[in-house]
Protein backbone atom coordinates (compact mmCIF):
# COMPACT_ATOMS: atom_id res chain seq x y z
CA UNK A 1 0.00 0.00 0.00
CA UNK A 2 1.41 3.64 -0.72
CA UNK A 3 1.86 5.84 1.78
CA UNK A 4 2.31 9.95 0.80
CA UNK A 5 4.10 11.70 3.34
CA UNK A 6 4.37 15.55 3.38
CA UNK A 7 7.62 17.44 4.70
CA UNK A 8 7.53 20.38 7.11
CA UNK A 9 9.28 23.68 7.78
CA UNK A 10 13.11 23.59 7.84
CA UNK A 11 13.02 21.56 4.30
CA UNK A 12 13.07 24.85 1.95
CA UNK A 13 15.82 25.53 -0.61
CA UNK A 14 16.22 28.13 -2.82
CA UNK A 15 15.13 27.37 -6.02
CA UNK A 16 12.26 24.60 -4.96
CA UNK A 17 9.50 24.15 -7.35
CA UNK A 18 11.21 25.88 -10.21
CA UNK A 19 11.72 23.10 -12.49
CA UNK A 20 7.45 22.40 -11.87
CA UNK A 21 6.64 26.01 -12.39
CA UNK A 22 8.88 25.82 -15.66
CA UNK A 23 8.06 22.57 -17.29
CA UNK A 24 4.27 21.95 -16.02
CA UNK A 25 1.18 24.64 -17.19
CA UNK A 26 -1.10 23.45 -14.83
CA UNK A 27 1.80 23.65 -11.89
CA UNK A 28 2.66 27.24 -13.20
CA UNK A 29 -1.31 28.02 -13.17
CA UNK A 30 -1.36 27.33 -9.43
CA UNK A 31 1.84 29.00 -8.74
CA UNK A 32 0.53 32.30 -9.94
CA UNK A 33 -2.81 31.62 -8.41
CA UNK A 34 -0.89 31.48 -5.28
CA UNK A 35 1.10 34.93 -5.62
CA UNK A 36 -2.79 36.31 -6.61
CA UNK A 37 -3.84 34.79 -3.32
CA UNK A 38 -1.37 35.94 -1.16
CA UNK A 39 -0.82 38.96 -2.38
CA UNK A 40 3.32 39.07 -3.19
CA UNK A 41 5.29 36.85 -5.34
CA UNK A 42 6.21 33.70 -3.46
CA UNK A 43 7.53 32.40 -6.22
CA UNK A 44 10.47 34.89 -6.70
CA UNK A 45 11.34 34.33 -3.32
CA UNK A 46 11.63 30.49 -3.60
CA UNK A 47 13.08 30.21 -7.40
CA UNK A 48 15.72 33.05 -6.75
CA UNK A 49 15.40 34.97 -3.25
CA UNK A 50 17.91 34.51 -0.55
CA UNK A 51 18.06 31.59 2.20
CA UNK A 52 17.30 34.16 4.58
CA UNK A 53 14.01 35.10 3.15
CA UNK A 54 13.19 31.85 2.68
CA UNK A 55 13.43 31.27 6.41
CA UNK A 56 11.09 33.69 7.34
CA UNK A 57 8.27 31.72 8.90
CA UNK A 58 5.68 33.64 6.97
CA UNK A 59 7.60 32.34 3.61
CA UNK A 60 9.16 29.15 4.69
CA UNK A 61 5.67 27.55 5.59
CA UNK A 62 3.64 28.76 2.60
CA UNK A 63 6.26 27.88 0.40
CA UNK A 64 7.40 24.45 1.24
CA UNK A 65 2.86 23.66 1.52
CA UNK A 66 2.82 25.14 -2.54
CA UNK A 67 5.91 22.83 -3.61
CA UNK A 68 4.54 19.62 -1.73
CA UNK A 69 0.42 20.54 -2.68
CA UNK A 70 1.46 21.64 -6.74
CA UNK A 71 3.66 18.29 -7.10
CA UNK A 72 0.69 16.13 -6.11
CA UNK A 73 -2.04 17.87 -8.27
CA UNK A 74 0.89 17.51 -11.35
CA UNK A 75 0.79 13.86 -10.79
CA UNK A 76 -2.86 13.83 -11.90
CA UNK A 77 -4.36 10.19 -12.18
CA UNK A 78 -0.88 8.67 -10.75
CA UNK A 79 -1.74 10.28 -7.26
CA UNK A 80 -3.37 7.40 -5.49
CA UNK A 81 -2.85 7.41 -2.34
CA UNK A 82 -3.98 4.55 0.74
CA UNK A 83 -3.20 6.79 3.36
CA UNK A 84 -1.12 10.14 3.94
CA UNK A 85 0.48 11.99 6.74
CA UNK A 86 2.62 15.42 6.81
CA UNK A 87 5.21 16.25 9.30
CA UNK A 88 4.23 19.50 11.20
CA UNK A 89 2.86 22.11 8.53
CA UNK A 90 3.12 19.28 5.85
CA UNK A 91 -0.06 17.82 7.85
CA UNK A 92 -1.74 20.94 6.03
CA UNK A 93 0.01 19.56 2.85
CA UNK A 94 -1.61 16.47 3.26
CA UNK A 95 -4.91 17.06 3.64
CA UNK A 96 -5.38 19.41 0.64
CA UNK A 97 -3.67 16.48 -1.53
CA UNK A 98 -6.06 14.20 -0.34
CA UNK A 99 -9.13 16.45 -0.94
CA UNK A 100 -9.82 17.61 2.97
CA UNK A 101 -9.17 20.79 1.94
CA UNK A 102 -9.14 23.02 -1.03
CA UNK A 103 -6.18 24.65 -2.68
CA UNK A 104 -6.91 28.37 -1.99
CA UNK A 105 -8.33 27.24 1.82
CA UNK A 106 -5.19 25.16 2.60
CA UNK A 107 -2.97 28.03 1.86
CA UNK A 108 -5.06 30.39 3.41
CA UNK A 109 -4.85 28.42 6.24
CA UNK A 110 -1.49 27.96 5.92
CA UNK A 111 -0.42 31.94 5.82
CA UNK A 112 -2.18 32.67 8.75
CA UNK A 113 -0.39 30.22 10.15
CA UNK A 114 2.49 30.97 9.77
CA UNK A 115 1.81 35.00 10.35
CA UNK A 116 0.28 33.67 13.85
CA UNK A 117 3.37 31.43 15.05
CA UNK A 118 5.93 34.52 13.43
CA UNK A 119 4.18 37.07 16.09
CA UNK A 120 3.99 34.28 18.89
CA UNK A 121 8.11 33.87 18.14
CA UNK A 122 8.59 37.44 18.15
CA UNK A 123 6.53 38.05 21.66
CA UNK A 124 8.57 35.91 23.22
CA UNK A 125 12.31 34.29 22.66
CA UNK A 126 11.98 30.60 22.45
CA UNK A 127 13.82 27.86 20.81
CA UNK A 128 13.96 23.93 20.33
CA UNK A 129 17.16 21.36 20.29
CA UNK A 130 17.49 18.26 18.77
CA UNK A 131 18.05 15.26 21.49
CA UNK A 132 20.10 12.29 20.14
CA UNK A 133 19.80 8.70 21.73
CA UNK A 134 17.64 8.50 24.54
CA UNK A 135 14.43 7.15 24.75
CA UNK A 136 11.22 8.78 24.19
CA UNK A 137 10.35 8.03 27.69
CA UNK A 138 13.57 9.81 29.46
CA UNK A 139 13.37 12.63 27.40
CA UNK A 140 9.54 13.31 28.92
CA UNK A 141 10.72 13.12 32.44
CA UNK A 142 13.71 14.62 32.14
CA UNK A 143 11.32 17.72 30.46
CA UNK A 144 8.74 17.57 33.10
CA UNK A 145 10.91 17.82 35.67
CA UNK A 146 12.82 21.28 34.66
CA UNK A 147 11.26 24.64 36.22
CA UNK A 148 10.64 26.30 33.08
CA UNK A 149 8.83 26.22 29.78
CA UNK A 150 10.11 22.91 27.81
CA UNK A 151 8.31 19.80 26.35
CA UNK A 152 8.92 16.96 23.68
CA UNK A 153 7.95 18.64 20.34
CA UNK A 154 9.22 16.16 17.45
CA UNK A 155 9.21 12.90 18.30
CA UNK A 156 11.02 11.91 14.44
CA UNK A 157 12.31 8.78 14.94
CA UNK A 158 13.43 6.11 17.99
CA UNK A 159 16.29 8.11 19.65
CA UNK A 160 16.25 10.96 17.82
CA UNK A 161 13.35 14.21 19.42
CA UNK A 162 13.12 17.51 19.20
CA UNK A 163 12.52 19.24 22.42
CA UNK A 164 11.38 23.06 22.52
CA UNK A 165 10.64 25.80 25.37
CA UNK A 166 11.58 28.79 26.20
CA UNK A 167 15.24 30.13 25.94
CA UNK A 168 16.39 28.84 29.69
CA UNK A 169 14.16 26.02 29.83
CA UNK A 170 16.00 24.21 26.33
CA UNK A 171 19.36 25.31 27.94
CA UNK A 172 18.54 23.54 31.28
CA UNK A 173 17.04 20.85 29.44
CA UNK A 174 20.09 20.52 27.42
CA UNK A 175 22.08 19.76 30.19
CA UNK A 176 20.15 17.36 32.08
CA UNK A 177 19.76 15.54 29.04
CA UNK A 178 23.53 15.12 28.51
CA UNK A 179 23.74 13.89 31.66
CA UNK A 180 21.46 11.65 31.40
CA UNK A 181 23.07 9.86 28.92
CA UNK A 182 22.15 12.09 25.32
CA UNK A 183 24.59 11.30 22.42
CA UNK A 184 24.21 14.75 21.42
CA UNK A 185 21.89 17.54 22.34
CA UNK A 186 21.85 20.46 19.32
CA UNK A 187 20.41 23.88 20.02
CA UNK A 188 18.57 24.35 16.60
CA UNK A 189 18.80 27.45 14.12
CA UNK A 190 14.25 28.00 14.59
CA UNK A 191 12.69 31.30 14.80
CA UNK A 192 11.07 29.98 18.16
CA UNK A 193 9.32 27.14 20.52
CA UNK A 194 7.03 25.48 17.53
CA UNK A 195 4.84 22.57 19.26
CA UNK A 196 4.99 24.26 22.72
CA UNK A 197 2.82 25.86 25.12
CA UNK A 198 4.30 29.30 24.13
CA UNK A 199 2.51 28.65 20.93
CA UNK A 200 -0.78 29.34 22.72
CA UNK A 201 -1.59 32.93 21.27
CA UNK A 202 -0.98 31.15 17.67
CA UNK A 203 -3.31 28.21 18.41
CA UNK A 204 -6.11 30.83 19.58
CA UNK A 205 -5.45 33.19 16.52
CA UNK A 206 -5.50 30.10 14.33
CA UNK A 207 -8.54 28.13 15.67
CA UNK A 208 -10.77 30.33 14.58
CA UNK A 209 -9.77 30.47 11.26
CA UNK A 210 -9.77 26.49 10.61
CA UNK A 211 -13.41 26.32 12.34
CA UNK A 212 -14.31 29.17 9.42
CA UNK A 213 -12.66 26.71 6.95
CA UNK A 214 -14.88 24.25 5.28
CA UNK A 215 -13.40 20.67 5.66
CA UNK A 216 -14.56 17.91 3.28
CA UNK A 217 -13.83 13.70 3.91
CA UNK A 218 -10.20 12.94 2.36
CA UNK A 219 -9.99 10.21 -0.02
CA UNK A 220 -8.30 8.38 2.15
CA UNK A 221 -6.85 7.93 6.24
CA UNK A 222 -5.36 11.50 7.03
CA UNK A 223 -2.76 10.15 10.13
CA UNK A 224 -2.45 13.18 12.16
CA UNK A 225 0.89 14.39 14.05
CA UNK A 226 -1.05 15.08 17.44
CA UNK A 227 -1.96 11.50 18.00
CA UNK A 228 -0.49 8.81 15.40
CA UNK A 229 -3.74 7.82 14.19
CA UNK A 230 -5.67 7.74 11.12
CA UNK A 231 -8.55 10.12 10.61
CA UNK A 232 -11.38 10.72 8.07
CA UNK A 233 -14.17 12.31 10.15
CA UNK A 234 -13.66 16.43 9.17
CA UNK A 235 -14.83 17.72 12.73
CA UNK A 236 -11.85 15.42 14.31
CA UNK A 237 -9.53 16.34 11.60
CA UNK A 238 -10.15 20.27 13.06
CA UNK A 239 -9.78 19.66 16.09
CA UNK A 240 -6.49 17.24 15.50
CA UNK A 241 -5.19 20.52 13.81
CA UNK A 242 -5.57 23.12 16.64
CA UNK A 243 -4.29 21.19 18.93
CA UNK A 244 -1.26 20.69 16.67
CA UNK A 245 0.22 23.94 17.25
CA UNK A 246 1.12 23.18 20.82
CA UNK A 247 1.15 19.74 20.59
CA UNK A 248 4.11 17.26 19.75
CA UNK A 249 4.12 15.69 16.04
CA UNK A 250 4.16 12.33 16.79
CA UNK A 251 5.63 11.09 13.53
CA UNK A 252 7.26 7.95 14.85
CA UNK A 253 3.85 7.11 15.85
CA UNK A 254 2.66 8.19 12.45
CA UNK A 255 4.58 5.42 10.82
CA UNK A 256 4.42 3.05 12.88
CA UNK A 257 0.83 3.17 12.28
CA UNK A 258 0.91 3.58 8.50
CA UNK A 259 3.45 0.21 8.27
CA UNK A 260 0.82 -1.43 10.69
CA UNK A 261 -2.36 -0.43 8.62
CA UNK A 262 -0.12 -1.69 5.31
CA UNK A 263 1.81 1.04 3.89
CA UNK A 264 5.20 -0.91 2.71
CA UNK A 265 5.96 2.27 0.00
CA UNK A 266 6.79 5.54 1.63
CA UNK A 267 6.46 8.54 -1.34
CA UNK A 268 7.68 12.45 0.36
CA UNK A 269 6.33 14.98 -1.97
CA UNK A 270 8.30 18.17 -1.35
CA UNK A 271 11.91 19.66 -0.81
CA UNK A 272 14.53 17.49 0.64
CA UNK A 273 14.11 14.20 1.46
CA UNK A 274 14.48 14.02 5.69
CA UNK A 275 11.09 12.10 5.90
CA UNK A 276 12.50 9.22 3.91
CA UNK A 277 15.40 9.06 5.96
CA UNK A 278 13.58 9.26 9.10
CA UNK A 279 10.69 6.75 7.92
CA UNK A 280 13.90 4.26 7.15
CA UNK A 281 15.25 4.66 10.72
CA UNK A 282 11.63 3.79 12.26
CA UNK A 283 11.81 0.63 10.04
CA UNK A 284 14.63 -0.28 7.40
CA UNK A 285 12.53 -2.51 5.66
CA UNK A 286 9.95 -0.66 3.82
CA UNK A 287 9.86 1.12 0.55
CA UNK A 288 11.01 4.62 0.30
CA UNK A 289 11.28 7.42 -2.87
CA UNK A 290 10.29 11.09 -3.19
CA UNK A 291 9.67 13.80 -5.89
CA UNK A 292 10.48 17.60 -5.26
Amino acid sequence: MKAYVFPGQGAQYVGMGKELYDNDATARELFEKANDILGFRITDLMFEGTEDDLKQTKVTQPAVFLNSVILAKSLGDEFKPDMVAGHSLGEFSALVAAGALSFEEGLKLVSARAHAMQKACEAQPSTMAAIIGLPDEKVEEVCAAIDDVVVPANFNCPGQIVISGSMEGVAKACEALKAAGAKRALPLKVGGAFHSPLMMPAQEELAAAIEAAEFNTPICPVYQNVDGKPHTDPAEIKANLIKQLTGAVRWTQDVEAMIADGADEFIELGPGNVLQGLVKKINRNVSTSGKQ
